[in-house]
């Protein structure tokens, strides 16, 4: 386990930016309008509740670190549960993590699963490099098909294995923008496509979070039998509201988090 955060999120964010270039892109128009590094708000990472990869294996590689838990979401629909956690310092980025409840899948699809996870080595889980270490597994280009039609989470891990799905600019640190509208006219100026999915802002002031995020770019990934260019991760812009203690609201909203896995959607 890394005894550093700094290192693990330099990392991750190198591992994200491979195959998310607009993500690298916006995060130069921003520093160039701002003159001010970007803080990053969170990140998020995915996988399946299966033995050795659930969603606790993948949060020790925190706690270890000093995060502590925080809330959980439920996700009927999409079959998913989250829980993030957060560093009692603050400074630090905090960590929402989901993982899909395969039992609730299709035969199907729990089969092809379970067939990915039994590919992982569970001294490969513990290793330092893991949340970064992307997949683990052979999969073909018709098998992916397969599992988009039922479940595009299962279908996009299965693409991508273990990276972060998204980093998270910090509105509340940014000097020239005040508001997710303004955020959203510059990526649109941009040229960048924004999710619209439940409105292009997710989240009000009276839930103290609103989000906005990119469609996910699309890029090449090499399957088993082809190559062939699919949706990869996104870049996401939280604006925190403070609580009636002042402090920063440090949670997530559930219906806004529900809209924003929409992002890494192929058909949009």
């Amino acid at each position: 386990m890394h005894t550093d955060p700094d290192t693990l999120f330099a990392r991750l964010w190198e591992s994200y930016r491979q195959v998310t270039p607009s993500a690298e892109r916006i995060h130069k128009i921003l520093g160039a309008e701002e003159g001010q590094a970007i803080v990053n708000d969170h990140i998020a990472l995915r996988t399946f509740n299966l033995d050795p990869v659930r969603l606790d294996a993948l949060a020790e590689h925190f706690l270890s670190l000093g995060y502590q838990q925080g809330g959980e979401y439920h996700f009927e629909a999409k079959k998913l549960y989250a829980r993030h956690y957060e560093h009692p310092s603050r400074e630090l980025p905090k960590v929402f993590i989901s993982e899909l409840l395969v039992e609730e899948c299709s035969p199907e699809l729990q089969s092809v699963v379970k067939g990915l996870v039994e590919q992982v080595k569970p001294e490969a889980v513990i290793a330092d490099d893991f949340l970064y270490s992307g997949r683990h597994w052979e999969v073909d280009y018709e098998t992916y098909r397969k599992l988009m039609r039922e479940s595009e989470y299962a279908a996009w891990m299965a693409a991508w294995g273990y990276r972060a799905n998204h980093f998270t600019v910090s509105i509340n640190h940014l000097d020239q923008f005040r508001s997710v509208p303004e955020i959203n006219q510059l990526l649109k100026d941009q040229g960048y496509t924004v999710n619209a999915s439940g409105g292009e802002v997710k989240g009000s002031p009276a839930e103290l979070l609103e989000q906005s995020s990119t469609m996910a770019d699309r890029v090449p990934v090499a399957f088993s039998d082809q190559t062939v260019t699919i949706p990869s991760c996104f870049y996401e812009f939280a604006l925190r509201y403070p609580k009636p203690d002042g402090q920063l609201y440090s949670g997530f909203v559930a219906a806004s988090a529900d809209k924003i896995f929409e992002s890494t959607n192929a058909g949009s």
